[in-house]
């Protein structure tokens, strides 16, 4: 590939940006907290990159920005916070609490991933990552990556030594692929000699050809110190490495410069990647995607469900001239809107529609068109086949009749909606005297598995206090296998729940523009569904209501149903968890795929038809409590034990 965008997370100093700027790619988002590495990192990046930061996207902390507000890029790089993993540290993987979360972060990263859904990522951690917990916390970030995101997986323990660094600093190497389909196959590159020796690093004769792994304390051992890695015998004297000579261990140029202490930079160092390591694997890595790009011209992409749903429910409009509209128990009303224009938000193209067969597919911008008699294209009995092989596959799969229609349409439908957007098809719509144009509608299919409403992340994690516990049933309760059997637990040492807060404030607010009590209002129905399994979201509200679990809400229960049934709009047309929200709505319908095909709409001219409809057909629904990290009780600094849930909404 040619040029190329990359983001830089858990940044360091700027080694990945440092490799992969020099392989042609450009920065457009980093990320790092530390203030002394922030400084050091714009002092040498701004002159090549000044957008980074005059654009505000060098980030200081990654878990207060959402995936969303993230530039679109095609390859992540991290090299995701060591501590918890190495063997210096802690050793405590995963199992952080919910404040400081350094293992954690790296579902930071599983969070952008999903969202952003870049070509291929590199990560970077310590060599004990492998066999942290036996192994436990690797699997588990391979099962992620692999079967829960689809990338491909591809790892080595590399040394800073193999390419050409005179510096053992053996670190872990993951890569992995969004496309890779059948083109298994990546390869780390073959080692190289050292570009130089220890004695070069000098300028002088050095008692080792290849250095010790620069580290972030523990300096000024003796030299014979099994401990030490910043000593060196040159020229018969005993000489501790500057950062002038922890440079080159590093492959930073010698323009790199440090506009902070000396001890600092020397920590700046130890904490940084190998350059040329990074370098070298990421040629590998572009010239993998290379590959997998000039193999895609010679095939059809896959898609998966939703995908195809969202092209076949576009062709259907385009068939049918019209959107019927839903009453609350999703019957046909016999109602509808006129459709006179087809688009998505991300199609260069309009579909302008007649009273015949015939439609026009005109340039956004040129406004030029062209004629197409559709109805050789498009009619009830190919939608039926579209329909009936999207329910009958699984995972990515291609459907040679859809992109046979593209194609004679001449328009290329890669997903109706950006990941920060809400409507996957915009239309213009008119009944009567009432006419919209460009209205934006989401989808929600029923042809593969149930859809979603609210996705769970970590920024939908709620946060109860447990009251009534000792610090000593904490192990006894966490040693239960699952999250049911854990919540029994608490609840049969007498343990009591107080809602706390929500993880993320941006959820918070947002919960809180729709009503000041909406997040305990939906703290207590999370923890009714997952005490008491009851999923059903009118059925949990009578039953928390009744259950005196909301007596601190003044509201009666006609009132809190009214505000849930706004809560549920909301989430479906209006915020993101991650995003803080003005209070408007981003799309103002939503088209419903039933499982037979047929297509019906909801739209806010008929708000309480859709309210109902979600009332009565919206469900709590259990995400991975690995992945979105809650489940267990935790013993905070300050003393009491807390127990996270996660927030996910799913249409039944």
């Amino acid at each position: 590939m040619e040029k190329f965008k990359f983001i830089d997370l858990f940044a360091g100093i700027g080694g990945f940006h440092l490799a992969f700027h020099s392989l042609g790619g450009e920065c457009v988002f980093a990320s790092e907290i530390d203030t002394h590495a922030r400084k050091t990192y714009q002092h040498n990046f701004y002159s090549i990159n000044p957008e980074l930061f005059e654009k505000g996207m060098f980030n200081d902390d990654i878990r207060k920005i959402s995936p969303q507000e993230i530039p679109d890029f095609d390859i992540l790089c991290a090299g995701f916070p060591c501590q918890p993993f190495s063997q210096a540290g802690y050793k405590r993987g995963f199992n952080d609490n919910h404040k400081s979360e350094r293992g954690n972060l790296f579902f930071n990263i599983v969070d952008i991933l999903e969202i952003k859904r870049p070509k291929a990522f590199f990560l970077e951690n310590v060599r004990g990552l492998i066999s942290h917990d036996k192994g436990q916390t690797f699997k588990i970030i391979r099962e992620i990556l692999e079967e829960e995101l689809n990338y491909s997986f591809y790892y080595q323990i590399v040394k800073a030594s193999d390419y050409g660094l005179p510096q053992l600093r053996p670190r872990t190497f993951i890569i992995g692929f969004r496309d890779e389909g059948f083109l298994k196959g990546f390869n780390f590159p073959p080692t190289k000699p050292l570009k130089f020796n220890m004695s070069d690093v000098w300028e002088g004769q050095c008692s080792r050809e290849i250095g010790f792994t620069l580290r972030v304390g523990g300096r000024g051992s003796n030299i014979n110190d099994r401990r030490n890695w910043d000593s060196y015998l040159v020229d018969g004297e005993v000489r501790q490495l500057m950062p002038e000579q922890g440079k080159k261990m590093q492959g930073f140029p010698d323009s790199f410069e440090f506009p902070v202490s000396k001890k600092e930079a020397m920590k700046q160092l130890g904490n940084s990647v190998a350059v040329d390591a990074i370098r070298e694997c990421g040629k590998s890595l572009l010239n993998h995607l290379n590959i997998i790009e000039l193999q895609s011209l010679d095939m059809k992409k896959t898609k998966n469900k939703g995908e195809w749903t969202e092209i076949y429910s576009f062709f259907k409009v385009i068939n049918d001239k019209k959107l019927t509209l839903s009453d609350k128990d999703l019957n046909n009303t016999q109602n509808y809107f006129s459709v006179s224009k087809v688009s998505t938000l991300n199609l260069d193209k309009d579909i302008i529609l007649t009273d015949t067969d015939l439609v026009f597919i005109e340039n956004k911008i040129t406004k030029q068109r062209k004629q197409v008699n559709v109805r050789e294209l498009i009619n009830k009995d190919i939608l039926q086949d579209l329909s009936h092989q999207i329910k009958q596959n699984k995972g990515t799969f291609e459907i040679d009749d859809i992109v046979a229609i593209q194609n004679e349409l001449g328009i290329s439908i890669i997903k109706g909606g950006r990941s920060n957007q809400k409507s996957d098809i915009v239309l213009d719509i008119s009944q009567d005297n009432f006419c919209k144009t460009n209205e934006g509608f989401g989808i929600k299919s029923y042809l593969g598995s149930k859809p979603t409403l609210l996705n769970a992340s970590g920024k939908t994690n709620f946060i109860f206090k447990v009251g009534n516990l000792s610090k000593g049933d904490l192990d006894n309760i966490n040693s239960t296998k699952t999250l049911k059997d854990r919540l029994n637990k608490i609840i049969e040492f007498g343990g009591i729940f107080y809602f706390h807060q929500i993880e993320q404030e941006t959820m918070s607010y947002n919960l809180r523009i729709i009503d000041s009590m909406m997040p305990e209002t939906v703290a207590q129905m999370l923890l009714e569904f997952f005490v008491e399994r009851n999923n059903i979201l009118s059925e949990n509200l009578v039953s928390v209501y009744n259950k005196g679990l909301l007596d601190n809400i003044t509201d009666d229960l006609s009132s809190l149903t009214i505000k849930v049934k706004r809560f549920l709009v909301s989430v479906l047309l209006g915020f993101f968890a991650g995003t803080k929200w003005d209070g408007k709505y981003a799309s103002n319908g939503t088209i419903v795929v039933k499982d037979d095909g047929e297509q019906l709409a909801f739209h806010i001219i008929d708000l309480s038809s859709l309210e109902d409809y979600l009332f009565e057909n919206i469900v709590f629904d259990t995400p991975s409590t690995t992945r979105h990290r809650y489940g267990k009780l935790i013993l905070e600094n300050d003393g009491n034990l807390y127990f996270k849930l996660n927030l996910q909404l799913r249409f039944r």
